[in-house]
């Protein structure tokens, strides 16, 4: 069996990359809002939240669909929100008969409305499908956002809100947009008296 890390060191780093990211979230307080306000206004709209991403970003793009779509605290009615990411009998068709790079964008043609919500998350906001889903979306006039990583990529300059985590790892970046979600998610809860 090959050298692991040290378990102490691995859990030393872990802590610091996550509490850089979570360092960056008053910096970020005013774009949250701002993305908050615009999945609110797009539901209130009766319009739709689509979300997709690759990889982990992609479970993250399918846990705020099901947050939304099913519950996250209360019960409350559903909202319209559907993952791009889900179903893999549309992703490996898409990438089969038209490039991996239109995975999300062919879905967009086919589902999305103008005045729905398009979601991206990406650690590095340079992913060809990504990219591609936010130019799509964009001609058809839904409005767009982005969970970003790094200097939030080519994705920062198609999104309407981009929400760029800097500076830290991967793991960290979705570490931070899960409590940028779970934030939205809170904005969508049911005011108790």
């Amino acid at each position: 069996m090959q050298d692991r890390p040290d378990p102490e060191a691995c859990f030393s780093a872990r802590l610091d990359q996550a509490q850089r990211g979570v360092a960056q979230l008053a910096s970020l307080k005013s774009d949250v809002i701002q993305f908050a306000r615009l999945v609110q206004q797009t539901l209130k709209d009766g319009r739709s939240v689509l979300t997709c991403g690759n990889g982990g970003s992609a479970a993250e793009a399918l846990h705020f669909a099901e947050e939304l779509s099913g519950r996250y605290r209360s019960n409350r009615p559903a909202l319209s929100a559907i993952s791009l990411s889900a179903d893999p009998t549309a992703l490996t068709c898409i990438a089969n008969d038209f490039g991996f790079d239109r995975v999300f964008c062919r879905q967009i043609e086919a589902i999305g409305r103008a005045g729905d919500a398009l979601v991206v998350l990406s650690t590095s906001g340079n992913s060809p499908n990504i990219l591609r889903a936010l130019e799509v979306a964009r001609a058809r006039n839904l409005r767009t956002a982005g969970l970003l990583g790094g200097d939030g990529g080519k994705a920062a300059a198609l999104c309407d809100i981009a929400l760029v985590v800097r500076g830290v790892d991967g793991a960290a970046v979705q570490e931070v947009h899960q409590m940028i979600i779970h934030t939205v998610c809170e904005t969508l809860e049911p005011i108790s008296g």
